[in-house]
Order: structure tokens, then C-alpha cells, then sequence
């Protein structure tokens, strides 16, 4: 199966309606609209990194007080056209949280995951971190998840497979990862990987500057509601 077939497949949740009719045929990115979106990318996490200094250091003495030292932890994502480079975010886990099983795709409700760190998920605030990320141009506000290279999830009948073997894999890599994006937002981590590449060719056709701006006010509206999962 193709990966233009397994975007058009029926998904498992339902698209908004505004977006129903959106195409992901001839999945391409032009120049001068990633230019216009890297310039957006560096103005606002400049001023996100200076605002929100304060809370970076409130969040990590609350993480060193309950489960000391690393604070911060660096993961290796795959970026544009997968380049792999290091994601930035706040410790949410045991420091052993992946000595048996390796790199695995965070579950909801993780008994990995410490108290600060339930917290910090439900609100996306360990994420804060990669407005670093954002302004170095490893990745965008808004775009699909980005990657752990060798991530191991199970497939339909229960087989590991590595997400790089997942059809529409070199499709969802031809623009920058994202904070945020349309399966962010519209997708559970349970949801299987095959149905977060619909949501992400879509994203990757038919991204605007408007579809952006929703999409970072939705996400904003998560974080101050504290209804991502944790």
C-alpha cells in the first residue's frame, strides 16, 4: 500500500470537517513558503525563550526536588529529510525508564512517568525546552511529531516494527517536525502510527500560515486547560 493510499484510507478518528476535503496528492514544499515559515519560527521562539525563562527555572527545581539530577533530557529525533539531531525537553521519567525496553513511544498514563512529570505532560510544558529546538532550525511551531530514529511500536497483528518501515515514513519527513501539528492536536498517543501519517501528509499538502495560527491557538488552549495527555 502506498502512502497516498494510506492517507485516504477511512482514519480511525475523524478529521474535522473543515479539512475533510483536503488533498494529499503530490506531496511537495516550496521554498519561499518555508522561508516565510523559518522567519515566523525564529521571531516567536525568541520571545517565547525570553518569557518564559522564569518558568524554566521554577519547573526545574521542581523536577531536581523530587527526582534530582538530570533536569533537562535530550532525545536524538529525525528532522527534514532525516537529519537526526537533539530534541531538548524537561525529564518527565525515571532515570531507567527505557534500561529494558529501549526507545518505546510514551503510553498514556506511563508508569514511567514521575509526579512532576504527569504534570508537565498534561500541559505540554515539558516540551517548553525545544523553543531551542525551534530557533536553532531543527524543527517548526507546527508540523508532524518528530521521530525517535529506531522508535519499535506494534503493528496491526501485534509484530514489532520500526517506524521507518511505515509507509508515508519518507513523505512526513520532507518538512521541519513540529511542537505542534494536526495530529498533535486531533490524535491520542494510542492512536497507531499508519493513521498519524494521514493526519500528517494532510498537514504536509495543504499547510497555510492560517492553518498554523489555529493550530497553535488550539494547542495553547491544551496547555492552559491542561487537557494533553499525560
Amino acid at each position: 500500500m502506498t502512502p497516498v493510499e494510506i492517507a485516504e484510507k477511512e482514519p480511525r478518528i475523524a478529521i474535522p470537517k473543515e479539512w475533510q476535503s483536503f488533498s494529499v496528492r503530490a506531496v511537495s514544499v516550496k521554498e519561499s513558503e518555508f522561508t516565510a515559515k523559518r522567519v515566523f519560527d525564529i521571531a516567536l521562539s525568541s520571545v517565547g525563550i525570553v518569557v518564559s525563562l522564569p518558568l524554566w527555572f521554577v519547573i526545574g527545581l521542581a523536577i531536581y526536588a523530587e527526582d534530582g539530577q538530570p533536569v533537562f533530557y535530550s532525545q536524538e529525533r529525525v528532522g527534514k529529510g532525516g537529519k537526526i539531531f537533539d530534541a531538548l525537553k524537561f525529564r518527565t521519567m525515571n532515570h531507567d525508564a527505557e534500561e529494558w525496553l529501549g526507545p518505546v513511544q510514551a503510553m498514556k498514563n506511563d508508569p514511567r512517568t514521575t509526579r512532576i512529570g504527569k504534570i508537565l505532560r498534561k500541559t505540554a510544558l515539558d516540551e517548553l525546552p525545544q523553543l531551542w529546538n525551534i530557533l536553532k532550525g531543527d524543527m517548526s511551531f507546527v508540523g508532524p511529531r518528530p521521530l525517535r530514529p529506531g522508535e519499535i511500536l506494534a503493528d496491526e497483528n501485534g509484530q514489532e516494527v520500526v517506524l521507518e518501515e511505515i509507509e508515508g515514513y519518507e513523505d512526513r519527513i520532507k518538512v521541519m517536525p513540529g511542537l505542534t501539528g494536526l495530529a498533535q492536536v486531533y490524535t491520542s498517543r494510542c492512536v497507531h502510527h499508519r493513521q498519524k501519517f494521514r493526519y500528517d501528509l494532510i498537514y504536509v499538502k495543504n499547510h497555510s500560515f492560517w492553518l498554523d495560527m489555529k493550530l497553535i491557538a488550539l494547542s495553547f488552549l491544551r496547555t492552559f486547560t491542561g487537557r494533553w495527555e499525560a
